[in-house]
């Protein structure tokens, strides 16, 4: 009897595509790895997703923004559709900008979707590493990802003060005073700084086209790539997780990328691009058309820079006006101390996770993250740095403080000065008796059990309140930390313990060398 084979089913257009991929590129092998990987759910994950989804739109819109920008100084007479700067003479820079706000079609709303998703992108940045750092998620093996994420925060600063430097108003001309200024103030090469900065005397010729250069193609370019290696290392070294029952140090317990995670995260970002689209529809954003062209002997009333570089300026306002000479050259520290301790403040963050683990000694690789009342110390400093901002923020502002107010400005001044040293100080201790006293209130509950307002008299005549035992998975959250101690004491109680434990076997007959 003859036998004849079936010839093999041809294999559909869509499996040849996907054979000639995986063939050249290893696509299933990395699907099948990757795709599945758990990412554990909390609402305060979703910050990083903010910040990514938000440089997205950053970048989309951009794109369409560069279109229509020019980025030249050369002066020309307006003749545009906003009739009350007709035949007012200003920069290629300053115009287009006015004609990308009323003449091209839905220029305004992408330059206030740009520069409101600007704003959102650098708050999501700071408050997406707050949380890191309450958390303890920096430390080991996660200490480089923490750098790349602090250097996106630097590089963002100073890109938003590029981007909104290049429309060439008057409150752009009058930031840019600012930075000259400050270069100005440094020893010896001040001189020169601002004369390679703008290309000349200030303001110069070449500023607008050096900033655009910048904006668009230097920072935005290395962001991209410092972005993907920070989320290269986030799935190398598997997500952070907050401890509870069944999580430990070599697990992850949540949902899987394909196709749970992706649809959360798709639809998240339509929902941060809408609520940035509802915002940038609805409130105004840096009407430039209400400054006006940029003039140098003109400052406009009630100038601020945008909140992120607001304590920058704090830092200038609150300064005395000290000057000194020596051998020669005037040092006017009234600007020059601000601008060394404007990057103190971000390297003080930068360098904490090494300065931490320095102190404490703690060399072991963390994947659940702190409660923070359960590291008082380190909630206390983080605490005091955010008063430290928030004063000098309100320090650059001490104009609008004093006019809204009906204050005299020196009052204000000389408040922020002093709170400047005070609140910090008071924020954390009162901050480290607050850690204490949840992580006492902590203890009582797993001794105790939850109060449930029940009286109950007992036999011999005594009143006591009736408690419910805590579930076994509250107990977990509450018990799972552990309590470490500083380094030379941990020692000296290691060694104690040791020399117990000896004892105890010599009393009980044991040789201390048998296992």
């Amino acid at each position: 009897m003859t036998t004849t084979e079936r010839p093999a089913e041809q294999a559909s257009s869509g499996e040849r595509v996907a054979d000639w991929f995986d063939g050249r590129l290893g696509v299933y092998s990395l699907g099948r790895r990757y795709l599945r990987k758990v990412f554990p759910d909390h609402w305060s994950f979703l910050l990083g997703e903010i910040c990514l989804y938000s440089f997205v739109v950053l970048v989309l819109t951009g794109v369409y923004l560069t279109l229509f920008f020019h980025p030249s100084m050369n002066e020309v007479v307006y003749h545009g559709s906003y009739v009350p700067l007709n035949g007012i003479r200003m920069s290629e820079a300053y115009a287009s900008t006015l004609d990308i706000s009323f003449d091209v079609r839905g220029g305004l709303l992408i330059r206030q979707i740009h520069h409101w998703a600007a704003l959102i992108f650098l708050a999501g940045m700071l408050t997406h590493m707050m949380r890191h750092f309450f958390t303890g998620s920096f430390r080991r093996p996660r200490e480089v990802n923490w750098l790349l994420g602090w250097t996106l925060l630097l590089l963002g600063m100073f890109e938003g003060l590029f981007g909104y430097s290049l429309p060439d108003d008057l409150l752009s001309g009058t930031g840019l005073r600012f930075v000259n200024g400050a270069l100005l103030s440094t020893p010896i090469v001040g001189t020169y700084l601002s004369m390679f900065l703008f290309g000349g005397e200030f303001p110069g010729h070449d500023i607008v086209s050096r900033f655009y250069s910048l904006h668009v193609l230097l920072i935005p370019g290395v962001m991209a790539a410092l972005v993907v290696a920070h989320l290269i290392l986030v799935v190398y070294h598997k997500h952070t997780q907050f401890g509870g029952p069944g999580k430990t140090e070599r697990n992850v317990v949540g949902t899987p990328f394909m196709p749970v995670y992706l649809a959360k995260a798709g639809g998240f970002f339509f929902l941060v691009f809408g609520v940035i689209a509802l915002i940038s529809a609805v409130a105004t954003i840096n009407p430039i058309w209400a400054y006006g062209p940029y003039r140098a002997d003109q400052v406009s009333t009630g100038a601020q820079p945008d909140w992120y570089l607001g304590f920058a300026e704090g830092l200038v306002r609150v300064m005395p006006g000290w000057e000194i000479t020596l051998w020669g050259h005037t040092l006017v520290l009234g600007v020059l101390i601000p601008v060394l301790v404007f990057p103190l403040l971000l390297v003080l963050i930068g360098v904490y996770p090494f300065v931490e683990s320095w102190i404490t000694q703690d060399r072991r690789e963390h994947h659940l993250l702190d409660r923070p009342r359960n590291r008082p110390v380190r909630t206390s400093l983080g605490a005091a740095w955010i008063s430290l901002y928030l004063i000098l923020l309100a320090g650059g502002g001490n104009d609008i403080v004093a006019t809204r107010f009906h204050l005299s400005i020196n009052t204000v001044t000389w408040t922020v000065r002093i709170a400047l040293f005070v609140v910090p100080a008071v924020v954390f201790v009162v901050t480290r008796r607050v850690c204490l006293g949840l992580r006492q209130r902590d203890r009582e509950l797993v001794a105790h059990g939850r109060a449930t307002g029940v009286v109950k008299r007992l036999p011999h005549g005594e009143y006591v309140e009736v408690h419910t035992p805590l579930g076994p998975a509250e107990l977990h959250t509450l018990t799972e930390h552990e309590h470490r101690l500083p380094s030379a004491r941990r020692d000296l109680e290691t060694t104690d313990a040791h020399h117990a434990v000896g004892g105890s076997r010599v009393a009980a007959g044991q040789d201390e060398t048998q296992p």
